[in-house]
């Protein structure tokens, strides 16, 4: 199991988190972020996003469920599953999880039946109005670049 934490004491520290994570992802990334309401999920894909070279601002895709980001290379998927407690998720997820871009999933034990096996996980605590505590981990090596990158040992 690779894991690690980061401690961000500020919105531009976890947007320079994720700017680092997203570099060392590879099309077909799969990362679950979890973690309460304001924790900081949707910061956390937008620092994605910009280092991507995306300028406008980044909502979460709450009642959209999905938005795609096709101007950015590697192409980027936003799902937030949190309206999708006790629905019927047979809506096509599966293409977006398992294509050629970098998935970003909220909420994801929403939709744990369709996640594919090879993830990354990212929890997000919210320690105070500034201060995050990220605890990444997985077991796929598919991502032991960005442990290694971050400074896991």
């Amino acid at each position: 199991m690779l894991k690690l934490q980061v401690i961000s004491k500020s919105k531009e520290e976890t947007q320079a988190l994720a700017a680092k994570i997203v570099r060392l992802l590879k099309p077909g990334s799969v990362v679950l972020l979890t973690g309460d309401l304001g924790a900081g999920k949707t910061t956390f894909v937008g620092g994605a996003l910009k280092e991507l070279g995306y300028q406008d601002h980044v909502v979460s895709p709450t009642f959209n469920i999905l938005k795609c980001y096709f101007e950015v290379k590697p192409n980027v998927f936003h799902i937030d599953a949190y309206r999708l407690e006790d629905q019927n998720i047979d809506i096509g997820l599966e293409e977006f999880l398992e294509g050629d871009g970098v998935s970003f999933v909220e909420w994801p034990k929403f939709i744990e039946s369709i996640l594919p096996p090879q993830t990354m996980t990212i929890k997000i605590t919210r320690i105070s109005d500034n201060e995050r505590q990220f605890e990444i981990f997985s077991d796929c090596e598919k991502y032991r670049s960005v442990f290694e990158s971050l400074g896991a040992k």
